[in-house]
Protein backbone atom coordinates (compact mmCIF):
# COMPACT_ATOMS: atom_id res chain seq x y z
CA UNK A 1 0.00 0.00 0.00
CA UNK A 2 1.39 2.85 -1.03
CA UNK A 3 1.46 6.37 1.01
CA UNK A 4 4.39 9.10 2.24
CA UNK A 5 6.27 8.90 5.87
CA UNK A 6 4.32 11.24 7.60
CA UNK A 7 1.10 9.08 7.51
CA UNK A 8 3.13 5.98 9.21
CA UNK A 9 2.02 5.16 13.01
CA UNK A 10 4.34 4.26 15.41
CA UNK A 11 5.17 0.43 15.35
CA UNK A 12 4.71 0.01 11.57
CA UNK A 13 7.76 -0.70 9.10
CA UNK A 14 7.84 0.48 5.65
CA UNK A 15 10.67 0.50 2.28
CA UNK A 16 11.27 3.60 0.78
CA UNK A 17 10.22 3.69 -2.89
CA UNK A 18 10.55 7.50 -4.25
CA UNK A 19 10.43 10.96 -3.22
CA UNK A 20 7.04 13.17 -3.86
CA UNK A 21 7.40 15.88 -6.87
CA UNK A 22 7.25 19.28 -6.50
CA UNK A 23 9.49 19.45 -3.61
CA UNK A 24 12.95 21.04 -4.17
CA UNK A 25 15.88 18.94 -5.35
CA UNK A 26 17.81 20.29 -2.51
CA UNK A 27 15.33 18.55 -0.05
CA UNK A 28 15.81 15.50 -1.96
CA UNK A 29 19.68 15.32 -1.68
CA UNK A 30 19.71 15.76 1.80
CA UNK A 31 17.22 12.60 2.07
CA UNK A 32 19.64 10.52 0.45
CA UNK A 33 22.65 11.74 2.06
CA UNK A 34 20.41 10.50 5.25
CA UNK A 35 20.35 7.05 4.00
CA UNK A 36 16.95 7.35 2.52
CA UNK A 37 17.42 5.32 -0.74
CA UNK A 38 15.00 3.71 -2.70
CA UNK A 39 14.32 0.38 -1.32
CA UNK A 40 15.48 1.15 2.09
CA UNK A 41 13.36 -0.39 4.98
CA UNK A 42 12.65 1.61 8.25
CA UNK A 43 10.77 1.14 11.68
CA UNK A 44 8.66 4.12 12.70
CA UNK A 45 9.55 4.75 16.47
CA UNK A 46 7.98 8.09 17.39
CA UNK A 47 5.68 11.03 16.38
CA UNK A 48 5.56 13.86 18.51
CA UNK A 49 1.98 14.90 19.49
CA UNK A 50 1.23 17.22 16.52
CA UNK A 51 2.92 14.94 14.13
CA UNK A 52 6.17 17.16 14.18
CA UNK A 53 9.02 15.33 14.09
CA UNK A 54 9.24 11.86 12.95
CA UNK A 55 11.52 9.36 14.38
CA UNK A 56 12.02 6.06 12.61
CA UNK A 57 15.03 3.76 12.68
CA UNK A 58 17.11 3.35 9.45
CA UNK A 59 20.27 1.11 8.73
CA UNK A 60 20.81 0.73 12.42
CA UNK A 61 20.63 4.61 13.36
CA UNK A 62 17.58 6.85 14.64
CA UNK A 63 16.45 9.49 12.64
CA UNK A 64 13.64 12.62 12.94
CA UNK A 65 12.29 13.99 10.08
CA UNK A 66 10.38 16.93 10.08
CA UNK A 67 6.99 17.16 8.86
CA UNK A 68 7.69 18.62 5.57
CA UNK A 69 10.33 16.25 5.01
CA UNK A 70 8.63 13.09 5.81
CA UNK A 71 5.96 14.41 3.35
CA UNK A 72 8.47 14.26 0.74
CA UNK A 73 8.90 10.42 1.09
CA UNK A 74 7.01 7.81 -0.53
CA UNK A 75 6.84 4.31 1.22
CA UNK A 76 5.39 1.14 1.20
CA UNK A 77 3.94 -0.53 4.42
CA UNK A 78 5.66 -3.67 5.30
CA UNK A 79 3.48 -4.29 8.23
CA UNK A 80 3.39 -3.89 12.21
CA UNK A 81 4.70 -4.74 14.83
Amino acid sequence: MAAVLREMAVGESGRVTGFATGGSSAYRRKLLALGLTKGSIFKVTRVAPLGDPVEIVLRGFSLSLRRDEADMVLVEREGGN
